[in-house]
């Protein structure tokens, strides 16, 4: 059985990944907070005396439909729809992995000066952007893959999708990513 401790330390090692992805979702920073805690509150009252190894599937998965919940009554009060990604499938192509690429670089950040810091930060600030403005199912998939970690199979089980959808979601997601970031003067070369 897990102590109370455990799940206390779970949850603060999830808490600030889980509200950014929250406030992308919502572009609301109090409805974020308030997906968030309702999310942690479900996880530690259905699953606290779970695996502990099985609570950040469970998690994500709350935080998920916490999210889409918000959304629901979002609708309702205001008539207002999102607008969702299709899911028709995307062609075959080579994919660049725009955050692998920045999360090698920032291996390198404590042998850097201060005007490199500043340009990866501004590059960040732009790509939050644009990460905001992706379609909800894409932003979704983007996250989950590159943001929490999680695999393609696991991607999917969180989403309640297929995998398939989940890597053209991803790829849909990078390219458009990608393309925003070299329209900016950046691209997947740049030092």
């Amino acid at each position: 059985m897990p102590t109370e401790q455990e799940l206390s330390a779970f949850l603060r090692s999830v808490d600030k990944r889980a509200f950014k992805r929250a406030q992308f979702a919502t572009q609301n920073p109090d409805a974020a907070l308030d997906v968030v805690q309702d999310s942690m509150i479900r996880l530690a009252d259905k699953y606290g005396d779970h695996d502990p190894a099985e609570w950040p599937m469970l998690f994500q998965r709350i935080l998920t439909n916490a999210i889409l919940d918000w959304h629901r009554r979002q609708k309702v009060r205001s008539a207002w729809m999102s607008n969702l990604s299709d899911f028709q499938g995307a062609g075959d192509g080579e994919e660049f992995d725009l955050l692998e690429t920045l999360e090698i670089e920032a291996c390198s950040e404590q042998l850097e000066g201060a005007d490199r810091q500043l340009e990866r930060s501004q590059t960040l600030a732009i790509l939050d952007g644009e990460i905001q403005k992706l379609p909800d199912r894409q932003r979704e998939a983007f996250l989950l893959r590159y943001w929490e970690g999680l695999d393609v199979a696991e991607t999917a089980a969180v989403m309640g999708c297929s995998e398939g959808s989940v890597k053209t979601h991803c790829s849909r997601a990078t390219h458009t990513l990608a393309k925003a970031l070299k329209a900016q003067g950046f691209d997947h070369g740049h030092t």
